[in-house]
């Protein structure tokens, strides 16, 4: 009998008496509160999946999975790539070689990282050929000293396709007029840009150039590059093919040494803000608890009429835990819908408001991207939702115990 009024009534005390509108604020105001709460913690999640996603398809599609590299020059890398090849989780090999300098142009001078390859093999364990936005990686040829350069590093120089560019060894040559750092002219055949710090610091050139420079024979190499089926899998793949590896001037090295400390840094940040933002929630849901206890006093009397007309106590415990439920679970409605719409579209907001403003929040000299990423995953909205309505159902217990235990007699004595 009593299972409909609950329910009816327990909507029906979301707002209480025409004379105390303060109880119905209070109300709209933990209702608003746990709405914010949901809102921000699908938004700043899917932020923080976005830039995990980011590393994982920019950064590390442009970084080696591992490589296995020689102490001295590389003669046969073709040996070598076959016997890495037979590891089952090794996708895809390619040489390279490794020369640190500097670029000039017209005065301005960038630091660089230049890797030699072999343009058709980078393809299969790069996404380089997917973010060219001028020229081509095919465009590298041997002898004639072509270099694919990022899109910072262009804009630095104000450099296009067919300029050219200077590159600077950190090392001496001794000549009959003296002591003069080591230099070669580059033309630039292609630029790229994958919105990453690589974009200023990373320059290609033909792997034979490379061999050129470092003075070694055109065969040789630093080492060989892999790509990998699952690149988590990195640290145990590379201690896997150390073993097989019987040359000891071999030395297998994985992605994690150079780049895992910012991967780790992503993951724990994202815990500890889930965490941080999950403490919002609950204060928001346990402000429902204020919420019922004025409720419970406002109504007193009321409650007092059910109990002489049958009501049991469980039943008035039934209804004030469906008002409370109700705050919660409107609030969780309103917080998931507007937090999977502002997931959705926080990147073209965010990317609107730098041209608003003319400025760059995200600037890829600072940060490992250029712009705000977000990736909304299911599993987050609904490990969200579900945290939001259960704190709520909790918020309601303590209330409506109260409500429960009033004695009809002692509530009507004034009334």
């Amino acid at each position: 009998m009593f299972r409909p009024l609950a329910l009816f009534v327990g909507m029906r005390y979301t707002r209480a008496k025409r004379r105390n509108h303060f109880i119905s604020f209070i109300s709209l105001t933990s209702m608003v509160g746990l709405a914010l709460g949901v809102l921000v913690m699908i938004l700043v999640l899917s932020v923080m999946n976005g830039f995990d996603r980011e590393l994982r398809t920019r950064i590390l599609g442009m970084v080696p999975h591992a490589t296995v590299s020689s102490f001295t020059p590389l003669e046969d890398w073709e040996r070598v790539g076959q016997q890495v090849l037979g590891h089952p989780e090794v996708v895809a090999v390619a040489p390279f070689t490794q020369l640190q300098g500097m670029l000039t142009h017209s005065g301005s001078v960038q630091p660089v990282l230049v890797n030699g390859v072999l343009p058709n093999a980078e393809k299969n364990v790069s996404i380089i050929n997917e973010h060219m936005v001028a020229g081509s990686l095919e465009a590298l040829a041997s002898g004639e000293f072509g270099i694919v350069i990022g899109q910072q590093t262009a804009q630095r120089f104000n450099a296009s396709v067919g300029e050219k560019l200077t590159f600077v060894l950190p090392e001496a040559s001794i000549t009959p007029a003296g002591v003069f750092p080591r230099l070669k002219r580059f033309t630039v055949v292609g630029i790229f840009k994958v919105g990453a710090e690589l974009d200023g610091s990373l320059a290609l050139i033909h792997l034979e150039d490379a061999a050129r420079l470092s003075r070694w024979q055109l065969h040789e190499v630093e080492g060989v590059r892999l790509k990998l089926d699952n690149l988590f899998d990195a640290p145990r793949v590379a201690w896997e093919i150390s073993r097989s590896i019987t040359d000891s001037n071999l030395h297998p090295r994985d992605w994690t040494r150079s780049h895992g400390n910012l991967f780790q840094a992503i993951q724990m940040e994202k815990t500890m803000i889930a965490l941080l933002l999950l403490l919002i929630v609950a204060v928001a849901a346990f402000n429902i608890i204020s919420t019922l206890v004025m409720v419970v006093t406002d109504k007193k009397a009321d409650i007092a009429i059910l109990r002489t007309l049958g009501a049991s106590p469980g039943q008035v415990m039934a209804i004030f835990m469906v008002q409370g439920s109700l705050i919660g679970v409107v609030g969780t409605l309103i917080g998931g819908v507007l937090g999977v719409i502002s997931a959705l579209n926080v990147t073209t907001w965010v990317a609107g408001l730098e041209r608003l403003f003319g400025h760059q929040f995200l600037s890829s000299d600072v940060y490992f991207i250029s712009y705000l990423p977000s990736e909304l995953r299911g599993s987050d909205v609904l490990m969200i939702c579900t945290a939001a309505l259960l704190m709520s159902f909790l918020a309601t217990l303590y209330p409506a115990w109260r409500a429960s235990r009033t004695e009809p007699a002692e509530a009507l004595r004034y009334e």
